[in-house]
C-alpha cells in the first residue's frame, strides 16, 4: 500500500508542476533557473521520448494501459520484500500514469525542464520518475536478484 501512496504523491507532484506551467507560461516561453545549467522551457510533446511516434495517441493509450496493468499484476504476483523493487514500481507507475493523464486531458505531454549545459530532450517530473524507476529496477536485476534455476 505504501508504494501506491508514493506513486499517487508523485503523480500529484507531476500534475501540479504541469498545471503551473500551463497557467504561467506561453508555449516556448523560457525562464532560467540556474544560468548555464537548468531552465524551465514549455513545450508540448505529442509523441514519446524525443518526440518519436508523434501523433499516435491511440498507440500510447493502448501501450500505457498494457504496461500499467502488467506492472500491477507482476508487482502483486512476485510479492517481493525488496524496497528497491517497491520504489522502482512506484516511480515507473507514477511516470506512466502522469504522462497518460496529459495525453488524455491535453492530447500532448507537457514538458518543461531543460538542461542548458547539454543537448538533451526537455522533460517533466513523470519522465524523471520513469527514468529513475527503470534504472533502479536494472540495478536490482543486475546486482540483487538471486539467480533462478541454478
Amino acid at each position: 500500500m505504501i508504494y501506491y501512496m508514493l506513486a499517487a504523491l508523485l503523480i500529484v507532484v507531476d500534475q501540479l508542476s504541469k498545471w503551473a506551467i500551463l497557467q504561467n507560461f506561453e508555449l516556448y516561453e523560457e525562464k532560467i533557473l540556474l544560468p548555464g545549467f537548468l531552465s524551465l522551457f514549455y513545450i508540448q510533446n505529442r509523441g514519446a521520448a524525443w518526440g518519436i511516434f508523434e501523433g499516435r495517441m491511440i498507440f500510447f493509450y493502448i501501450i500505457t494501459v498494457f504496461v500499467v496493468g502488467y506492472l500491477i499484476y507482476m508487482f502483486h504476483k512476485e510479492k517481493t520484500d525488496s524496497k528497491l523493487v517497491g520504489v522502482s514500481f512506484s516511480l515507473i507507475l507514477a511516470g506512466a500514469i502522469g504522462n497518460f493523464i496529459d495525453r488524455l486531458v491535453n492530447g500532448f505531454v507537457v514538458d518543461m525542464f531543460r538542461l542548458d549545459f547539454i543537448n538533451f530532450p526537455i522533460f517533466n517530473v513523470a519522465d524523471m520518475c520513469l527514468t529513475v524507476g527503470v534504472a533502479l529496477m536494472l540495478i536490482h536485476v543486475l546486482f540483487f536478484e538471486k539467480e533462478e534455476n541454478i
